[in-house]
């Protein structure tokens, strides 16, 4: 069964660092499958509102069925403190999608774990 995963990676201290999607849901044909265009919407969102409200350029990279936005190591207290809303945001609705199509869409929200 195909199913679109999503990893959300936080660091030690709660705040997400990236957001990886993967996969693609078989809900429908390509064009008219509601799952994907919902999990892409949400994904092209963040991206864009990075870009756009903070400033962050080149945070991610696509491929077919793909998407991993990361954020930089180095980023203003300004653009964190943007940054953490817009990548929050996005895992809230992705973990929406999920709990609505739970048969098509897997959200795994995990800590990073401290080198300490």
């Amino acid at each position: 069964m195909k199913m679109i995963n999503a990893v959300i990676n936080r660091d030690s201290t709660g705040p997400v660092r990236s957001i990886e999607i993967s996969g693609h849901s078989g809900y429908a044909e390509a064009g008219a499958d509601i799952i994907c265009s919902a999990v892409s919407v949400t994904a092209y969102t963040a991206a864009g509102a990075l870009e756009s409200l903070a400033g962050l350029k080149g945070c991610h990279t696509e491929g077919d069925g793909y998407m991993l936005i990361r954020l930089p190591e180095k980023m203003s207290d300004k653009q964190r403190s943007i940054a953490s809303v817009i990548m929050e945001t996005t895992v809230i609705g992705l973990k929406q999608i999920g709990f609505s199509y739970p048969a098509y869409v897997s959200v795994k929200d995990e800590e990073v774990q401290s080198d300490d």
